[in-house]
């Protein structure tokens, strides 16, 4: 059984950081594409960044140059690093396979950007 484990979120001001962390366990982590979704209130659940088995990461446009995702293939865990945060950067944010499998979502983090 596939369980994803969000962690990191948090309420953070503009222009800050939030590193989150998914734990995966019940898959061949090391041999899967995963990916860091969001979903705003009101709004479809996106990709915003992925990273598959070489470590080749690929960005949203929304957060190029600000989100850094990376993986750890020793511990099943990867990582979004979130700099210079946005307003509209808030959400729940969830891992999943990419591209995504749909009983593997998990709770999710919150993130939000406020002053």
């Amino acid at each position: 059984q596939v369980r994803l484990v969000e962690s990191g979120g948090g309420l953070v001001q503009p222009g800050g950081s939030l590193r989150l962390s998914c734990a995966a366990s019940g898959m061949l982590f090391s041999l899967s594409a995963m990916g860091w979704y969001r979903q705003a209130p009101g709004k479809q659940r996106e990709l915003v960044a992925g990273i598959n088995t070489r470590r080749t990461p690929n960005y949203a446009d929304s957060v190029k140059g600000r989100f850094t995702i990376s993986r750890d293939n020793v511990k099943n865990t990867v990582y979004l690093q979130m700099n210079n945060l946005k307003p509209e950067d808030t959400a729940v944010y969830y891992c999943n396979q990419d591209p995504s499998v749909e009983d593997w979502w998990g709770q999710g983090t919150q993130v939000t950007v406020s002053s």
